[in-house]
C-alpha cells in the first residue's frame, strides 16, 4: 500500500446526505431522524489532517465522526448550526452565532426591533438597560441550565425556534435559519408506554411532540436533525409523527471501503507500512460487513505489529464485528467441514442439489433463487445435508439463532442491524433451523411484535435488491406451521424440498455405512432383508445412533462384531414413541413439496395426494400435530 498523499480514488458519495438535504430544502419535513450506521467515520474533503503534516496544512481529506461531518457539510451562509450532545451544552459551531442568537432573543423578549432598540439606547433609558441586562442574563441562564439537563435543553431549543420565526417591523428577529443536531435521541426520548415513563421522560416527549407538530415550526425555515440508531428505540409518540421523516445511513459499500483502505495507506504515518496478502481491492471485497471504524482498527493493529494482514485475519474480524453488532445469541458463523460427498444415501436428492440448487444459489442473475424451505420428519438429516450444501457453495453462512429480544423494542433494532449487515455482504446464506419457531404468523391472534418481525422478514426475502446476494435456507419439521406468506412463490415457496426417511437403495447405503466399521465384510442380500425388517421406521438419525452403539460395543469386544451381535443390539434398542408424529410430519412434507421430481414417486396422482390430505386430517383428529 502507498500513495502520494492522496487516495487516487473518487471520494465516497453519501446518498443519505443528499436525501436529508432534499427533505429540508423542499420543506417536506422540519424534523428528520437519522438512523443506522451513526457511529462510523465519514470522509470529509479538505479536512485538517494530523500525523505527519505541518500545522495548518490540509490534504485531500480525513475520516471524521458523523456530527463533525454533518456540521462541516451543512455550514453554509445563512444557517446557524447548534449541536446538542448528552451531558453537554447547546453548542454553536461558529464564532459569533451565540451572540447573534442572544441579540435575537433580546429583540424577541423586549418586543422591539433593532431601530427601536437603538433609539431607546440613545435616550439612555435606565429602565431599558435594566431590561436588556435581565433578558441577556435570562438567555445565559437558559444556556447554562441546559448543560447536563436534556429537558431544559429541549425547551431552550424549542424557544429559540419560536424566537427565530418572530417578526418585528416586518423583519425577522434572526436573519439566519436554525439547524439543530440532537445526539442520542433514543436516550432522551426512550420508547415505552407513556404511563410507564418517568415524569421527566414524559415531559421531554411532550416538549418534542408539541415542538415538531407545531404548524408554526413546520411552516418556518428552522430544522431539527435527531440521531438514533433505530426509529424503534425512540418514543413512538414522537417517532411516529407524520411530520417526522427518517433517513437511514447504510453500512459502507465496497467502493467506500476501497477508498478508505487506499486513503489509509497513503497517510505519511502508514505509507509503506501496511502489508497485505493481496491487493487493496481484494481487502475491500473481503471486509464486506465491517464499518470504516472496524477496518481502521484492523489496519492500525497490523501496522503497529508490523505484520502482514492475512485473509484469515480479515474473516475473523468480520465474524467478530458482526456477532458484536447482532449478539452471539442472535447469529453465529457456520463453517461446515463436510460436503455432499460425505452424505450417506439420498442419491436422487444429491443429484438435484448439485445440478439445480447449487447453480441457482450461486447465481446473481434473474435465475437466482431467494431461498428454499427444507422439510421432513425429525431426524431425517435435513440440517446435515444442507450444511453440506452450504460448504459446496463456499459462501458466508450465518446461522440465525433468534432475533427476538426480551427487551422492549429491541427486536426491531436487531432486525434493522441484521438488514444493514446483509445489505453490506456480497453473498451470504442465512441458515435458519427450526424455522417454524423462529418466524411466527401474521394473523390477528399473533402478537404485534411477532407480526411485525415476520412481515419484515417476508419483505426482505422478496426484496429484489437482495436477490442473488442473500439466500435463505429454512429448516423445519413442521412446514405447515411456517407462515403461508413465507411459503409463497417469490420467497421460499419457489422451492420446498422434502427430506424423507431413506428407502430402497438409500437404505442399503445406510446399512453398509452402519455395519462397515464393525462387521469387516459386506452384507449379503439375505442379511440386508433381515436388518431391514428390524429397522422398519429408522430415520437417518436412528442409523447414526445405531452405528455409534455398534462401534462402542465392538470396542468392548475386541474391535469387531458378528451379525447375530448386531441383530441383538438392534433388538435391544427401543425407538421413541414418536411414530405418529413423524408420519404426520412426513405427510406435511409430501403435500407441501413444490417439485414432483423430489417426491418418492415422481408420477404421483391427484388421488394419492388426496389420500395424504385425508390421512393428515385423521391424525389431527387424534391430536397429532
Amino acid at each position: 500500500m502507498g500513495g502520494d498523499g492522496k487516495s487516487g480514488m473518487e471520494p465516497p458519495r453519501y446518498e443519505f446526505l443528499s436525501r436529508v438535504g432534499r427533505l429540508i430544502n423542499s420543506g417536506q419535513s422540519r424534523s428528520v431522524l437519522l438512523t443506522g450506521n451513526l457511529y462510523d467515520l465519514f470522509y470529509l474533503e479538505n479536512a485538517r489532517l494530523g500525523g505527519g503534516l505541518p500545522e495548518g496544512k490540509t490534504a485531500d481529506g480525513d475520516y471524521v465522526p458523523l456530527i463533525e461531518f454533518l456540521v462541516a457539510k451543512w455550514s453554509v451562509p445563512g444557517v446557524i448550526i447548534a449541536v446538542y450532545e448528552l451531558n453537554g451544552p447547546v453548542r454553536f459551531t461558529r464564532p459569533g452565532d451565540r451572540e447573534k442568537l442572544r441579540d435575537a432573543w433580546l429583540k424577541w423578549r423586549t418586543g422591539m426591533d433593532a431601530d427601536q432598540l437603538a433609539i431607546k439606547r440613545m435616550l439612555s433609558s435606565r429602565k431599558l438597560a435594566a431590561q436588556e441586562t435581565a433578558t441577556e442574563e435570562g438567555f445565559e441562564a437558559h444556556f447554562q441550565d441546559s448543560i447536563g439537563n436534556p429537558t431544559l435543553a429541549l425547551e431552550f431549543m424549542r424557544q429559540l425556534c419560536l424566537c427565530s420565526r418572530t417578526e418585528l417591523g416586518g423583519r425577522p428577529v434572526l436573519e439566519e435559519r436554525l439547524l439543530f443536531i440532537i445526539e442520542g435521541a433514543d436516550l432522551i426520548l426512550p420508547e415505552g408506554e407513556i404511563t410507564s415513563l418517568s415524569d421527566t421522560d414524559r415531559h421531554r416527549v411532550s416538549i418534542c411532540h408539541d415542538w415538531f407538530s407545531d404548524p408554526g415550526f413546520m411552516n418556518a425555515d428552522d430544522s431539527v436533525i435527531l440521531l438514533s440508531e433505530s426509529r424503534s428505540l425512540m418514543n413512538h409518540r414522537v417517532a411516529r409523527l407524520p411530520q417526522m421523516l427518517d433517513v437511514s445511513i447504510p453500512s459502507p459499500d465496497e467502493g467506500t471501503r476501497a477508498h478508505f483502505i487506499s486513503w489509509f495507506g497513503s497517510r505519511p504515518a502508514h505509507r509503506s507500512r501496511v502489508k497485505l496478502w493481496g491487493t487493496e481491492r481484494e481487502l475491500a471485497q473481503l471486509t464486506a460487513g465491517l464499518s470504516i471504524h472496524a477496518i481502521m482498527q484492523m489496519l492500525k493493529g497490523a501496522v503497529h505489529e508490523e505484520r502482514t494482514l492475512t485473509q484469515e485475519d480479515v474473516v475473523a474480524k468480520v465474524e467478530e464485528y458482526i456477532q458484536g453488532q447482532l449478539g452471539e445469541d442472535v447469529v453465529e458463523f457456520k463453517k461446515p467441514s463436510h460436503t455432499l460427498e460425505n452424505v450417506i444415501g439420498y442419491d436422487r436428492l444429491k443429484k438435484f442439489l448439485r445440478d439445480e440448487l447449487v447453480p441457482r444459489f450461486s447465481s446473481a442473475g434473474d435465475d437466482a433463487l431467494p431461498g428454499a424451505a427444507v422439510c421432513g420428519p425429525i431426524g431425517s438429516g435435513k440440517t446435515y445435508i444442507f450444511e453440506a450444501v452450504a460448504a459446496e457453495l463456499d459462501m458466508v453462512v450465518l446461522v440465525l439463532k433468534s432475533i427476538r429480544s426480551q427487551w422492549f423494542g429491541q427486536t426491531d433494532v436487531i432486525f434493522e442491524r441484521l438488514r444493514r449487515v446483509l445489505e453490506a455482504l456480497a453473498k451470504v446464506i442465512i441458515f435458519v433451523d427450526e424455522a417454524d419457531t423462529q418466524f411466527g404468523g401474521v394473523g390477528p391472534e399473533t402478537h404485534e411484535t411477532e407480526r411485525r418481525l415476520t412481515g419484515k422478514i417476508q419483505a426482505m426475502m422478496s426484496d429484489p435488491r437482495l436477490r442473488g446476494r442473500v439466500v435463505w435456507l429454512l429448516m423445519t419439521a413442521r412446514i405447515h406451521l411456517l407462515s403461508p406468506d413465507i411459503r409463497r412463490p417469490g420467497r421460499t415457496g419457489d422451492l420446498i424440498i422434502p427430506v424423507l426417511d431413506p428407502e430402497g437403495e438409500d437404505r442399503k447405503a445406510f446399512f453398509r455405512w452402519v455395519v462397515e466399521p464393525v462387521l469387516k465384510r459386506p452384507l449379503t442380500e439375505q442379511e440386508f432383508s433381515r436388518l431391514d425388517a428390524l429397522t422398519k421406521d429408522y430415520a437417518a438419525a436412528s442409523f447414526a445412533s445405531l452405528r455409534s452403539e455398534l462401534k462402542a460395543k465392538a470396542a468392548r469386544l475386541g474391535g469387531s462384531l458378528q451379525l447375530d451381535q448386531i441383530v441383538e443390539t438392534v433388538n435391544d434398542l427401543l425407538p421413541p414413541a414418536i411414530t405418529e408424529t413423524r408420519r404426520y410430519q412426513t405427510l406435511q412434507a409430501l403435500v407441501n413439496c413444490t417439485r414432483k421430481s423430489l417426491l418418492p414417486n415422481p408420477n404421483v396422482t391427484q388421488k394419492e395426494r388426496q389420500a395424504w390430505a385425508e390421512e393428515i386430517r385423521q391424525l389431527e383428529l387424534k391430536g397429532v400435530r
